[in-house]
């Protein structure tokens, strides 16, 4: 055995936490068993062949990670005997699980494209359900939280957020002094005119934003330091 090990890292579209990590991987599993089962119905593979190619699969991918983990039964380190041979021993006893699952997987092949049907359509109907209720929500929010949400407000912006129309407005951002948050401009995209100035610098006490970014009562123009001008998203 080598003990060497080449480690590619997870996808950085998966979360950082491995507990979750593993959780995506097993919603992924099941969502590609679901798949596989009715591609291969599709292709008129009797239910009992295509229990064994699954769970070939499966019993061969969980084969792979014990030939890995068994790569790692050689401790190189400078811990001591004592360490190595704990370190050997939990090698073996993590190798021995996996023999297991492995063996669990084949053994329970028989019947798994029934169940794998009846789950599919456990799954359709929660996802419609889940669809009915995001176009509750979102009649909701359209009907009752937007009209109660005044214009050029963070608020409003949030709200249109969430309903995915706030492509049209200006991404210009801002640092607000006071709080230390970042604003994003609640106007509309191409509003900004750095030449059409905002009532205060007119010698006016009005609030009128002229040409210049506004959000919640912020007024600002694109040369601040802290400030970021608009970009298409």
């Amino acid at each position: 055995m080598t003990g060497h090990h080449k480690s590619i890292g997870p996808d950085p579209a998966l979360s950082s936490d491995s507990l979750r990590r593993v959780t995506q991987y097993q919603t992924a599993g099941v969502n590609a068993r679901l798949k596989l089962f009715a591609l291969l119905e599709a292709q008129g593979v009797p239910a009992s062949e295509a229990d064994d190619l699954v769970a070939a699969l499966e019993a061969g991918a969980v084969a792979g990670a014990q030939c890995e983990v068994v790569e790692r039964d050689v401790y190189t380190g400078a811990r001591g005997e004592e360490f190595g041979e704990g370190w050997y021993a939990g090698v073996t006893a993590v190798s021995e699980a996996l023999v297991g699952i492995a063996d669990r997987d084949w053994a329970l092949r028989g019947g798994r494209s029934a169940g794998a049907a009846e789950l599919a359509v456990h799954v359709a109907a929660v996802r419609q359900r889940e669809r009915a209720d995001l176009v509750r929500l979102e009649a909701f929010v359209r009907e009752t939280v937007l009209p109660r949400t005044h214009p050029n407000t963070t608020e409003r912006r949030r709200v249109l957020e969430a309903l995915g129309e706030a492509g049209g407005l200006c991404t210009a951002r801002t640092v607000e002094m006071s709080s230390g948050d970042v604003i994003l401009c609640t106007r509309e995209a191409g509003h900004y005119d750095p030449d059409d100035l905002p009532g205060w610098k007119r010698g006016k006490s009005d609030g009128t934003p002229g040409g210049w970014h506004l959000a919640c009562g912020s007024i600002w123009s694109d040369a601040g330091a802290a400030c970021t001008p608009h970009s298409a998203v």
